[in-house]
């Protein structure tokens, strides 16, 4: 389980309205918990995909475009550990919008997830953030569905 107040699920909603019809991200720091993962920061980040994180990947995802994919560059998960990490947080999820597409993960979101993190999809229908999803890995890496709580 992931718990977001509506103030966070609002900046995902926005942010995703704003990059549309680019796919946007973002990194969510917040805290394990025994009631699940805590949010306490939800910080948009640009979406660095580009040929060169294209060729980071195997397959063919270099001609695919920021409206189907989506990168945070390296520097900017580092330097935001590190900070998490001074105010005694973790990055606990990574949020991302799928542009008239469903909150459903792809396959490429699936090969590029990390065990450990949640994965926040809004999906948005022309330009208006919709349905929201979270998902985690399981030990066969794949995403099984997460329960988002909202919190006050």
């Amino acid at each position: 389980m992931i718990r977001l107040s509506e103030e966070h699920l609002q900046t995902i909603r926005t942010y995703a309205e704003s990059t549309y019809p680019d796919e946007c991200c973002g990194i969510i720091l917040g805290y394990l918990a025994s009631e699940g993962k805590i949010v306490v920061e939800v910080m948009p980040t640009e979406n660095a995909w580009n040929t060169e994180a294209a060729a980071e990947f195997p397959g063919k995802r270099t001609t695919e475009s920021k409206r189907r994919q989506y990168a945070i560059a390296p520097e900017i998960m580092l330097k935001t550990q590190k900070e998490a990490r001074n105010r005694s947080l973790n990055i606990i999820a990574i949020f991302h919008s799928h542009p008239d597409h469903p909150a459903i993960p792809s396959e490429c979101d699936r090969l590029y997830a990390w065990q450990g993190y949640s994965y926040i999809i809004v999906s948005v229908q022309n330009g208006k953030a919709g349905e929201l999803q979270s998902w985690s890995l399981d030990d066969h890496h794949q995403f099984q569905a997460e329960t988002i709580e909202n919190i006050i």
